[in-house]
């Protein structure tokens, strides 16, 4: 088990070459308030000064401290390659394969790195520092050393500095995979530890929380460190370990770790002796060690896992970036075929991305055919915007000078015909609407279905255009056969169409079933013939009186019509002039409103029943013929002519290069993605021989 953390420094070597903190590695994050004693302990784990020393946060980026144990073979043969002349030496991931003797130097290097990053107004930075020190006297480590928690800035310090420090820590110990090492001055009040608050806030249980109660010896005369250490005050499930640090005087005066450790355990036997073997640094060190072996053992099938989906998403992210291009002449036939494909496919119903938030393609089109449109159609009432008056005017217009015994043929044409171009408009639109679903589609196939075309913004740019235009093209050849379809019905009016002959018979027997309810509902003391030579006599006076004008029934204000005649404006022609009245046609006649005569209401219900039926016959063509000539000279002709299109426009040597070249980031993302997918792929063979040697 003691392999299980050379492996874990394995996996942070990997990732650290692809810079990449997706993965959580099981690692000791380090939490105090400052000058609480946490760089001491550290240190105290070295057994060497590396850390930098002053007044106020000194700690101003985070510190991954890798302890790597190493025995006498491996010692001599990184000595030979590397002409190291010593038993210790450190490295830093940022000045590559330097490697550092000097621990002096490994202090000032970390020094100036922070102030390289995190600039000298005492700010921090959230990007880490990754040293790892190979020397005999460790035990195999990995360690987080975070900014002290303080709660007011100082000097130059940031306002919200507390802000800062605070997310920085919960940044790392929310990580499920670390162990918090809290630590706590003895000389404070361990009920107020900021480091055990902080640390309770994302492990309420305690379950990975280890506390560590430093300057035993600092504490006031007569008091003892006793209930703390054994958890009488604040239990804590890892335990609680004491440590005694340096002070101030005896780092001013060079004092050895090791002679620091000798003197703490001197401490300890003397103040504490039957807790003495469960406290120091040296057992907080071996604490430290099994703890961190059983959580990597306990995290390691999740980490598996993890990695596993982590390679498999990177995978698929390399794919979709592809490979860089070769043939260029046969990647952009390639391109070309695809997109033609999918954009047909997308149209037939069959592309492999089918959307599901919307309708889209062909679905939407059959929507607006036979939704949108023939709704549209149907709302159309037969007789919207013809007024009693239109129909009465158009029926005495179709007469002129000459009274008519019937309805004249002439007033329905003309009416109709008025009718059936109210039915172009929403015949236009729906070729509109259709137009725009096909030029959707060329953003659908571009997002979904050829992600390949996301490489070659110039590509891609250059479809889209070809596409629009070969629509634009044919905007106008549709719209042209739309209103022809209209000019078509407008063209004739076949009255002898077979509907329309069912409905003028059936309105017939109609009206002639009105006339035998009038004649049965005569009085009885009125002979039959000369009723009806009078009903007769009547309509052919109101002929005559509606061919002369009418100005008489204007003048007499309604004096005929039944009871359920309609009243109706009318403006009165100049009138014949009476007598002993001079004629001024300068006059503007005043509209006076009468009842329409029997014979009035019944031409102009005739009329509005024809008009309304044969509106009916060809509102059913132009919904059926409408949907068919949109298809046959837009949605049909551009899928069949769109592959030919492209090839013939953009197929072509003199732009291969220009066409082909890739956005500025592609290669860039593509080599991130490769590297990152070999960093993964990597750890997942470490963590698979850790299976067959039976670590794990």
């Amino acid at each position: 088990m003691e392999a299980l953390i050379p492996v874990i420094n394995k996996l942070q070597d990997v990732f650290n070459t692809v810079g990449a903190d997706i993965i959580q590695l099981p690692q000791i994050v380090v939490v105090g308030t400052q000058s609480s004693g946490k760089s001491s302990v550290l240190e105290s784990l070295v057994g060497r000064d590396i850390l930098p020393r002053g007044t106020g946060v000194v700690t101003r980026r985070p510190l991954i401290l890798q302890l790597v144990h190493i025995d006498a073979d491996d010692r001599r043969k990184t000595s030979e390659e590397n002409g190291i002349d010593g038993e210790e030496w450190g490295k830093f991931l940022h000045t590559k394969n330097k490697i550092y003797t000097d621990f002096e130097e490994i202090r000032q290097e970390i020094e100036a790195e922070t102030e390289r990053i995190s600039g000298n107004n005492k700010g921090i930075s959230d990007e880490p520092i990754h040293l790892k020190i190979f020397s005999p006297y460790v035990v195999n480590l990995t360690l987080v050393d975070l900014p002290g928690i303080t709660k007011v800035p100082v000097g130059d310090q940031p306002k919200d500095i507390e802000i800062q420090i605070r997310e920085l820590i919960l940044k790392y110990i929310s990580n499920p995979n670390s162990i918090i090492l809290a630590v706590t001055a003895a000389n404070t009040d361990m009920a107020t530890s900021e480091a055990l608050k902080v640390a309770r806030e994302v492990d309420p249980d305690g379950r990975r929380t280890l506390a560590v109660v430093t300057k035993l010896d600092l504490m006031d005369a007569g008091t003892d460190a006793m209930d703390i250490l054994m958890g009488r005050v604040i239990p804590v499930k890892l335990g609680i370990i004491g440590v005694v640090n340096r002070s101030q005087l005896d780092i001013n005066q060079k004092k050895s770790v090791a002679d620091a450790i000798r003197d703490e355990y001197a401490f300890l036997q003397k103040k504490y002796p039957s807790l003495a073997n469960r406290n120091g640094t040296k057992y907080l060190a071996r604490t430290l060690n099994r703890l961190l072996m059983h959580h990597i053992r306990d995290c390691l099938p999740e980490l598996k896992t993890r990695i596993n989906v982590l390679a498999a998403q990177y995978q698929s992210l390399l794919n979709s970036y592809g490979e860089p291009v070769d043939d260029k002449s046969a990647t952009l036939l390639q391109l070309i075929t695809k997109f033609a494909a999918e954009y047909c496919n997308t149209i037939e119903g069959t592309a492999k991305y089918i959307e599901t938030a919307e309708l889209c393609g062909g679905a939407r089109i059959c929507y607006i055919f036979h939704e949108t449109f023939g709704r549209t159609l149907e709302s159309v009432d037969p007789l919207g915007g013809l007024t009693t008056i239109d129909v009465l005017t158009a029926i005495r217009n179709a007469t002129g000078p000459r009274p008519a015994l019937f309805v004249p043929e002439v007033s329905f044409e003309l009416l109709v015909k008025r009718q059936v171009k109210r039915l172009e408009e929403p015949s236009l639109r729906c070729v509109e609407l259709v137009h725009e679903e096909m030029q959707r589609i060329i953003q659908h196939c571009s997002n979904y279905s050829t992600q390949e075309l996301l490489r070659f913004p110039k590509l891609h740019d250059a479809i889209v255009e070809v596409v629009t235009s070969l629509l634009r093209k044919r905007l106008p050849v549709t719209n042209e056969m739309v209103h022809n379809l209209v000019a078509i019905e407008l063209a004739y009016i076949n009255t002898k169409h077979p509907d329309f002959a069912d409905a003028c018979g059936l309105m017939n027997n109609n009206i002639e079933e009105q006339r035998r309810n009038r004649m049965r509902d005569l009085p009885s003391a009125v002979p039959r013939d000369k009723a009806a030579a009078g009903s007769q006599s009547g309509s052919v006076s109101e002929q005559i009186d509606g061919g002369t004008g009418n100005w008489r029934g204007m003048l007499k204000k309604g004096e005929e019509g039944s009871a359920g005649d309609r009243a109706v404006p009318l403006n009165p022609f100049p009138s014949s002039p009476q007598r002993g009245h001079a004629v001024n046609l300068l006059d503007v006649p005043v509209p006076v409103s009468r009842k329409l005569s029997a014979r009035e209401q019944r031409d102009c219900e005739v009329i509005e029943r024809l008009i309304k039926s044969y509106f009916l016959i060809v509102r059913k063509n132009i919904q059926d013929s409408v949907p068919k000539a949109v298809m046959h000279f837009l949605v049909n002709h551009v899928k069949d002519c769109l592959q030919s299109e492209l090839v013939g426009q953009l197929y072509k040597t003199a732009l291969l290069d220009d066409l082909l070249t890739e956005s500025e980031d592609m290669a860039q993302r593509r080599n991130e993605a490769a590297d990152m997918l070999k960093a993964l792929q990597k750890a997942s063979q470490v963590i698979a021989e850790i299976r067959e040697t039976h670590m794990w």
